[in-house]
């Protein structure tokens, strides 16, 4: 029970109450692209929607993630239009975060095989923690844990805010470079530094939710060519790279589609440790398309008795008449 108690604590550690917390990233962020960038909207040309499920460490009850977009291109106004919703949920409902987004992208032709997007994110976030089931370190006897043989919560000296819930709004912006081969492209998240603080103590001490910076890129390589009937084959090798605060991350790997059928690996590292290899499955058909991934642990620093993560997808891209993809966007399709 203790140790249960100290993964908690450490949970609660990592998104302390001044907030200096890390984003959710999902593992398929293919599938969530505006996540990762918001020049992405419009990627699809035609309307694009995409559900998205995480379950982190689902041993330890860690973090829950829910996430749903839509998206689509206006070509009169080369212009791309999309809206997000996403849900986090740490520690089993300890503390939870529901954001909303518009995002807007403005597509650049520099020239017939390459083309430049901007785009921006405007963001409203409620964040709300669930104080009564906090657990602090002067409420843990060494021998009972937190709770007293008469089966009582060991009080404790903290005082409990006057509001456990902050909303706030929360500024992006991203670039996308790409051609017919490959793409390029940087995100800046949190522009504005938002005040995630549930305290209203030593506001001057807190730099806000710290920027998120973001650099992908990757390639496509058709392998064969596809028809009406039947999709091609390609491998795309692709990289991502993260950093927020102290924290940071990078994905290496190749994402492969094979006529309906596609998948992928990719290996995690979390600045100087190994954190996980991530395989990925799944099946498109017609405007429907469904993958499953799952993290495997291999981080010295956390145990295989984490769980894992597993991430499920689903997207219906309503291609229109007349529409010739002219990129190497079909991972992110």
């Amino acid at each position: 029970m203790i140790r249960r108690f100290l993964v908690i604590l450490t949970i609660i550690g990592g998104i302390s109450f001044n907030a200096n917390a890390q984003d959710p990233i999902f593992s398929q962020y293919y599938s969530a692209p505006l996540q990762i960038n918001p020049a992405f909207a419009g990627h699809g040309y035609a309307p694009f929607f995409s559900l998205n499920y995480r379950n982190q460490w689902p041993s330890l009850r860690a973090y829950t993630t829910y996430s749903a977009s839509y998206d689509q291109y206006l070509d009169y106004l080369n212009s791309g239009f999309g809206v997000m919703i996403m849900a986090d949920d740490a520690g089993d409902g300890l503390l939870k975060m529901t954001k909303i987004s518009g995002v807007y992208a403005y597509r650049l032709k520099i020239n017939d095989d390459f083309w430049v997007k901007l785009g921006a994110e405007g963001s409203v976030v409620q964040a709300r923690l669930d104080w009564d089931r906090l657990v602090f370190l002067d409420q843990i006897d060494v021998r009972n844990g937190p709770i007293s043989p008469g089966g009582t919560p060991y009080p404790t000296e903290e005082e409990r805010p006057d509001d456990v819930t902050n909303t706030y709004f929360d500024a992006s912006a991203g670039v996308l470079a790409y051609s017919k081969f490959f793409y390029g492209g940087f995100a800046i998240k949190h522009l504005n530094t938002p005040n995630e603080s549930f305290l209203n103590i030593n506001n001057n001490l807190n730099g806000g939710l710290p920027l998120r910076y973001t650099v992908h890129a990757g390639a496509e390589f058709q392998l064969s060519p596809g028809n009406k009937r039947k999709g091609g084959a390609f491998i795309s090798p692709n990289i991502l790279w993260v950093r927020q605060g102290d924290f940071g991350q990078l994905n290496v790997g190749a994402y492969a589609g094979l006529g309906m059928v596609f998948g992928g690996v990719w290996y995690r590292n979390a600045q100087s440790n190994s954190d996980a290899v991530i395989a990925l499955v799944g099946v498109q058909k017609g405007i429907f398309k469904i993958g499953y991934s799952y993290d495997v642990t291999v981080s010295n620093r956390l145990s295989s008795e984490s769980g894992g993560s597993h991430e499920i997808s689903v997207s219906f891209r309503f291609k229109e008449p007349g529409i010739d993809f002219n990129d190497c966007f079909q991972m992110f399709r």
